[in-house]
């Protein structure tokens, strides 16, 4: 086993057409060879299998081998994407290639450039590094087959990643992915993959101004534009663009966090470059207590997320980040009061509120597995987000969340709110009142050995609760046979029952592992009814006790560390 383990890094070795990857794999060799335990486990690691397509594509650490993210396995993927493509029948089409700032987006862009160009396809690179919606944006405006975007999003700065896109704009789903796949291990030796030096078209500026011209129409003309905004890029590439977005659709220029302002792959002021990570947001807040603006807005690294914070008094700082489910709803109130029509569309974690509002609109609703790739495909698609801060404004020109025109939308909001003397969450209360206080939380567990996460499932698998939180499961579901309504996935979801001695109407608990990172997550949402404004603080004190009550009895009955 050892002596086939250190063969297979040799052949690899050979193939790498990376002379970084090459040192670093030799170094390795030369470790294990000395007998050094630790590097042989890493070895192990890197050979024990190779990264596939999830929940975003490829993703995974940057590093020699099959199963890191590399210049070998970049060009595997796009000689196996082109190899699909042209058995589709689109075998002349255009593939467009996107990237972040990330360490070797550029590298993997241009690689793959260069494999689609030598399979006989045409490409079409992006200017620079810029942000995800804009590749989902060139992949509909081209009319392209397909799209790449190389990216990890909000991962950590050792990761990167390769999102694929289908001709509509939206990322791959079955039977895709998986026919991508088998191209992809049919792929024979890489010198016989064909990669010529040029041949393929970088895009100009103009893209970008075609992207910002369909985004600023997101907002409507002549609705108030006089907003103070505090910005953070976190060190990721959409600062430019979402500062020309402002610009063109009228609104000040808001005041950028400058320790966070420029591309910067190590992103060294957080410890994890996601809005949603403990600290992440802790220079903004800074920033915002110094200059007294309206709302905070925050992009992740890709900036197809949109965080935003809010003024308040009982958090500590006297700001609070919302929630993805708090923004979620705040949007779909701003559409439905300008009109909108269609299907609102959310996800099986996020909150049911969102049915709510549809309901009461008259409006469409759909709910479907976790994923842009699934919320995109909704029929009728008007709006959808994820509480992950994924929000779909625009589905005709971004057919994928995009935290440039939901960052647009969201100042349109406050603005319209502040210019009628309220705020937005004076209208998160209102929609408590009026559909009943939907709080939500998440128990989220980083892992470093994975089995954790699959003893946990399969302990809740085998020994589902009857009672969380003092309310009695009503309902267990397994997700991996599918529903009438979603196809199969790695998940389980409890309904809990209330009623009027509780105090609560319902509870709901999804438990998943994520499909990007090594966590394991679980989504809870506790319903409380509100007679009246008067009654949101002791709403939202039953909520919290059930929310902890949720929290505590699913990590027990999970066996969860520290449980």
């Amino acid at each position: 086993m050892g002596n086939d383990l250190v063969q297979r890094a040799q052949d690899w070795l050979i193939e790498d057409p990376d002379p970084q990857t090459r040192e670093e794999l030799r170094g390795l060799l030369d470790a294990v060879a000395a007998g050094d335990g630790p590097a042989r486990a890493d070895l192990a690691d890197r050979f024990s299998g190779t990264l596939q397509f999830g929940t975003a594509g490829l993703r995974g650490e940057l590093g020699a081998g099959p199963n890191r993210m590399n210049r070998a396995v970049v060009v595997r993927a796009a000689a196996g994407l082109a190899g699909w493509l042209r058995a589709q029948g689109r075998g002349d089409g255009l593939v467009v290639v996107g990237y972040d700032a990330r360490h070797m987006s550029e590298e993997f862009a241009r690689d793959t450039a260069a494999v689609v160009t030598g399979a006989g396809l045409r490409a079409a690179l992006l200017p620079r590094p810029l942000p995800t919606p804009v590749l989902a944006f060139a992949v509909r405006h081209l009319g392209a087959a397909a799209g790449v975007m190389v990216t990890a999003s909000h991962n950590p700065p050792r990761d990167n990643g390769y999102k694929v896109y289908l001709g509509d704009g939206a990322q791959i789903v079955p039977p895709a992915d998986s026919g991508i796949a088998e191209r992809i291990a049919a792929v024979g030796p890489l010198a016989e993959v064909p990669r010529p030096a040029s041949g393929w078209q970088v895009l100009d500026d103009g893209i970008v101004d075609a992207y910002l011209e369909r985004v600023a129409g997101v907002v409507a003309d002549g609705s108030p534009r006089e907003l103070s905004v505090v910005y953070t890029p976190l060190h990721g590439v959409g600062r430019e663009v979402l500062e020309r977005a402002f610009a063109r659709a009228g609104f000040p220029a808001p005041a950028v966090v400058a320790e966070q302002a420029d591309p910067d792959p190590d992103f060294p002021t957080v410890a994890f470059p996601n809005p949603e990570e403990p600290g992440a947001m802790d220079l903004a807040f800074a920033h915002a207590r110094a200059a007294g603006p309206d709302i905070v807005i925050a992009n992740d690294p890709d900036a197809d997320r949109c965080a935003v914070a809010v003024p308040d008094a009982r958090a500590g700082g006297g700001w609070r980040m919302l929630r993805g489910d708090e923004v979620g709803a705040l949007i779909a109130a701003h559409l439905v009061a300008g009109g909108a029509s269609g299907t609102l569309a959310t996800t099986i974690v996020s909150s049911s509120l969102l049915s709510r509002i549809a309901r009461a609109a008259g409006l469409g609703y759909a709910e479907t597995l976790t994923g842009f790739k699934w919320i995109s495909r909704a029929g009728g698609l008007r709006y959808g987000y994820e509480e992950a801060l994924g929000y779909c404004v625009d589905p005709e020109g971004v057919r994928d969340k995009d935290g440039i025109s939901a960052a647009l939308v969201v100042a349109e909001l406050a603005a319209a709110l502040k210019a009628d003397g309220r705020t937005l969450t004076d209208l998160l209360d209102r929609i408590a009142v009026e559909h009943g206080l939907h709080a939500t939380d998440q128990l989220s567990v980083r892992v470093e050995d994975l089995s954790v996460i699959a003893g946990a499932m399969a302990r809740l698998r085998e020994h589902p609760p009857t009672e969380l939180a003092g309310l009695p499961v009503s309902s267990a579901e397994d997700l991996s046979a599918g529903t009438a309504d979603l196809p199969p996935t790695d998940g389980l979801r409890y309904r809990l029952s209330g009623g009027p001695a509780s105090g609560v109407e319902a509870a709901r608990v999804v438990v998943r592992p994520s499909g990007t990172e090594p966590k394991l997550k679980c989504y809870l949402e506790a319903v409380v009814p509100v007679a009246s404004a008067d009654a949101l603080d002791d709403a939202r004190r039953r909520a919290g006790e059930v929310l902890a009550g949720l929290k505590r009895d699913l990590a027990a009955a999970a066996g969860l560390p520290g449980s």
